[in-house]
Parts: C-alpha cells; structure tokens; sequence
C-alpha cells in the first residue's frame, strides 16, 4: 500500500498526528520523528496536529524545520485558550513561515468532548494517523484518536511513549 492509497485522490494526502502531552523533546524523540514522520512529509502533504503541549508541539516544531510539508494547527476553541508553551510553539512555527492554516473549532467550553470533537475532525479529512500514546489504557485522548481511526478502516501507526522516562520512546 502506499501513501497515495490511503488518501483522497481529489486533494493532497493529509495525515494526522497525536500524542502524549507528557513527552519531552530528546534525541530519541526526534529520531522517532525521522523516522515515522518523514516519510510522509512530502511537499504536498498536509499535517494536522492540536495544538497542545506534548508531542503536538514537539511535532510541530520538528515538521517546521525538517520538511516543506503544509503544517495545520486546530484547537478545539481558540488558541488564546491553548497553554502558553503550545502557543509558542504555534508561534514559532508562524513566524518562520511553516504555518499553513490554524483552525479554532471554537467549543464553548474545553473538556474531555471538544478535545475529542477536534481529534474527530481532524481524522475525518485525513487518510493516516500517526499516534505517540503514552502506554497502553485505552483511557488517553491519543488512543482514543487511534480507535477512532481504526473503526474507520483508516490506516494508522502507533509509536509508543515511554512516559516513565519523561516522554523518551522505548527502544
């Protein structure tokens, strides 16, 4: 299967990445990315990420300086009530020029269903999930992502965070 299977031939493929919010960006961490973000990144592919803390900023940030890909940002209300650390990293990203687009879904109130309504949508206009859950209860909002993705039928990749080591991946 390749990547131009998985995604809609009427637009550029799309992929949606989500994760742990307790992880740290290593080393470790950043190889993860070489090697389970990069070859997707093409120039026209489009990345959603969530604009939080974690590997949604981690992500981002490494996206931005690593490839030419579309990089979007979607927040279940609006940025303002994003903590500050993902701000800046949204910030960043912005100011180099790598930010194609930050989507406010505007949920009335955050909580458990805005940030799942926002995984929601971003999964729905993508053809591949990528999650970096931290362990294996099925109770996080990463695995949730997945299972939503895989009750579709969708393609997803799941890279696991060793969160006892701060967020370093297992070997």
């Amino acid at each position: 299967m390749t990547f131009d299977d998985v995604s809609d031939s009427a637009q550029p493929p799309a992929v949606t990445i989500t994760g742990t919010r307790s992880a740290r960006m290593t080393p470790v961490l950043a190889q993860a990315f070489a090697t389970y973000l990069r070859p997707f990144a093409l120039p026209d592919t489009r990345f959603y990420l969530g604009g939080a803390v974690g590997i949604d900023s981690h992500a981002l940030l490494w996206l931005a300086e690593h490839t030419d890909s579309s990089l979007i940002v979607v927040a279940p209300s609006t940025m303002a009530d994003q903590p500050a650390e993902a701000r800046d990293a949204v910030d960043r990203a912005a100011e180099a020029g790598r930010l194609t687009n930050v989507v406010e879904l505007g949920a009335p109130r955050l909580g458990t269903a805005a940030y799942h309504a926002r995984n929601r949508w971003m999964v729905d206009r993508s053809g591949l999930v990528i999650g970096f859950p931290a362990g294996t209860a099925r109770t996080s909002g990463t695995w949730y992502t997945l299972d939503y993705a895989a009750e579709r039928g969708m393609p997803h990749v799941v890279v696991p965070v060793d969160s006892s080591e701060g967020g370093v991946l297992e070997p």
